[in-house]
């Protein structure tokens, strides 16, 4: 939401937000002149000519409600990104269970060197571009979010389909339902761009690690955790990538990108320097901290296959002891994929699971954090920030601590570093 309010205010438009409290995003606004209100500051909606919510938002929310007795016009955050993304010239979204973040950033990266005049709407700060940057109406490349079926008020004329993993159950009713929304997301767009064999989207262009993709990896090198390889496009060479961010999942990221700039008509020259330009995404592998010798990382994986891909990159860039602090993301993600997520975590020697996020649910303690954490033997549960610290105060030299989840566990987690580095 964020993101594209500061769209609205770098077109032209006056505009005005609240949220129940005050975050790095609410501060980030106000640095551009944009009002905001949280808490019990909110007030009236009756200024304003329309109303713009997010699926966090409950149906009884004071704000809310006023603007639906003023007869004001309401929208979701979902049918706003329709009607922005209306104003392009080429609408690229980027959907998927993971990446959709890194792969937007890293596409927003590319259209950069080519110097193409485009907008990114991306789900997570870039490290040069943060979550929103505008050079022109060309092309519009967002995410694509799969939450409530939002993806598919999109009409984009190239679709990316990075995976179509289980996930918001709660919403679909089963991981069939949620593929052939998938399947419909891409229908719907000229140039559909998915996974080799993923399983929901048949035909158009493919990538993957498969030799048969139309976008491959061939040459596949790893040094501490950054990869390199050469691309292909069919048996057909195009050049070297390295990339410079840390685990291997990224390199599906990358050729996902490299397919939709070869359909833009990028050259391979500017693909591999927007790649090679891209250095990463906040809370995707970021590291937050050096202290005495131990590593810290945070990372937005909450999801069983996220969490896998990042712990096999941290194993590889750590000499030590691996410490895990997992938030779980949502009671139902955690009750809908309850064995998933056992079998995520139940190999590691030193886990600690956090208190649930909630976010927009009630609790439900089938999907609770502590019941997660007494399905796995060798992990402790953690109340508190005390309890994280106690946890990861035996971590030594050469160990590395890596915090997960899209919860409040970052800003947790820098605080708790923060704090570290300031002991004498």
């Amino acid at each position: 939401m964020s993101a594209l309010a500061k769209y609205l205010k770098i077109t032209g438009k006056t505009v005005a937000g609240s949220d129940i409290c005050e975050s790095v995003f609410t501060r980030s606004l106000q640095s551009l002149g944009i009002a905001v209100e949280t808490g019990d500051e909110r007030g009236s909606v009756k200024d304003f000519d329309l109303i713009v919510y997010t699926d966090a938002v409950r149906e009884n929310d004071r704000q809310l409600c006023e603007a639906v007795e003023l007869g004001k016009p309401v929208i979701s955050r979902g049918q706003l990104l329709y009607e922005v993304s209306r104003t392009f010239g080429t609408v690229i979204a980027v959907s998927g269970c993971h990446g959709k973040t890194t792969c937007t950033s890293m596409l927003a990266h590319i259209f950069s060197a080519a110097k193409k005049k485009f907008c990114a709407h991306i789900g997570g700060n870039d490290c040069a571009f943060s979550n929103s940057y505008y050079c022109g109406d060309d092309y519009f490349i967002t995410e694509a979010c799969e939450y409530k079926k939002n993806f598919l008020l999109l009409k984009p004329h190239i679709a990316v389909v990075l995976n179509s993993d289980a996930d918001h159950l709660e919403c679909y009713g089963n991981a069939e339902k949620l593929k052939r929304a998938y399947a419909e997301f891409a229908d719907g767009a000229d140039i559909a761009v998915s996974l080799y064999k993923d399983g929901a989207v048949e035909g158009g262009i493919t990538f993957g690690y498969d030799k048969n993709a139309r976008f491959n990896a061939r040459n596949i090198k790893n040094i501490a955790g950054i990869y390199s390889f050469s691309a292909y496009e069919g048996d057909n060479m195009l050049g070297n990538v390295r990339l410079n961010v840390y685990g291997k999942h990224n390199i599906l990221n990358a050729l996902a990108a490299i397919a939709v700039a070869r359909s833009a008509g990028i050259d391979f020259c500017d693909i591999a320097a927007g790649l090679a330009d891209f250095c990463g995404v906040e809370r995707r592998f970021e590291k937050i901290g050096y202290i005495g010798g131990v590593n810290y990382f945070a990372d937005y994986a909450h999801h069983p296959t996220e969490i896998r891909a990042t712990l096999r990159t941290a194993r590889k860039i750590t000499r030590g002891r691996l410490f895990i602090v997992f938030q779980p993301h949502t009671y139902s993600r955690t009750k809908n994929l309850f064995k998933q997520f056992v079998r995520a975590l139940s190999m590691q020697n030193n886990l600690l699971i956090y208190r649930t996020y909630a976010a927009r649910e009630y609790f439900d303690d089938a999907g609770s954090a502590l019941t997660l954490s007494n399905a796995i033997k060798k992990s402790r549960y953690g109340e508190c920030e005390r309890d994280i610290v106690n946890f990861i105060s035996r971590a030594t030299e050469g160990d590395t601590v890596i915090f997960l989840g899209a919860g409040d566990i970052y800003d947790i987690a820098k605080n708790i570093v923060r704090n570290l580095s300031a002991r004498p």
